[in-house]
C-alpha cells in the first residue's frame, strides 16, 4: 500500500503595514487558489483583530470567497476566537459554510492569542480561555 504525503498550510493573517488591504487579500485568495491546483489537501484561515497588519477579522467571510475560486482543498478555521462570538452563531455560520464548500470547511477555535484584541471589546484575556 502506498501512501502519498499530504501538505496544508496556515494562512496567518498578518500583512506588510502600509499594504494595500484589497490588494493583501486578492493576493491572499489567489494564493489559495493556486495551492488548491497544485494539490494542497488544506488551508487554515487566522482570525485576528486589533494588530492592524492582520486584516482578516472573519475567517469565514474568507473562506467563503476562497471557496468560490477553489475545487478540491478544504479550508479551516485557525481559529475561530470562541471568547469573542456566542459559540451558537459560530455552530451556525460553519453550517452554513459546510453547505456552500460541500463539506470542505473545517472548524478550529481556540481563545485567541492577542491581548489587544480581548481589550478591544472590553474583556481580560485571562478571560478568553476557551
Amino acid at each position: 500500500m502506498t501512501h502519498r504525503m499530504r501538505f496544508g498550510i496556515f494562512l496567518a493573517p498578518f500583512h506588510a503595514a502600509g499594504t494595500n488591504p484589497t490588494l493583501a487579500l486578492q493576493r491572499d485568495l489567489a494564493l489559495i487558489q493556486h495551492l488548491d491546483k497544485l494539490g494542497y489537501e488544506e488551508a487554515w484561515i487566522g482570525e485576528h483583530h486589533s494588530a492592524g497588519m492582520e486584516i482578516i477579522a472573519s475567517p469565514e467571510v474568507f473562506i467563503a470567497a476562497a471557496a468560490e475560486r477553489t475545487k478540491h482543498i478544504k479550508l479551516g478555521t485557525g481559529v475561530v476566537s470562541v471568547g469573542y462570538h456566542h459559540p451558537l452563531w459560530i455552530a451556525e455560520r460553519i453550517v452554513l459554510l459546510d453547505h456552500l464548500t460541500r463539506g470542505r470547511i473545517m472548524l478550529g477555535v481556540g481563545p485567541g492569542s492577542l491581548p489587544t484584541d480581548a481589550a478591544m471589546i472590553g474583556i481580560e484575556q485571562s478571560e478568553t480561555v476557551a
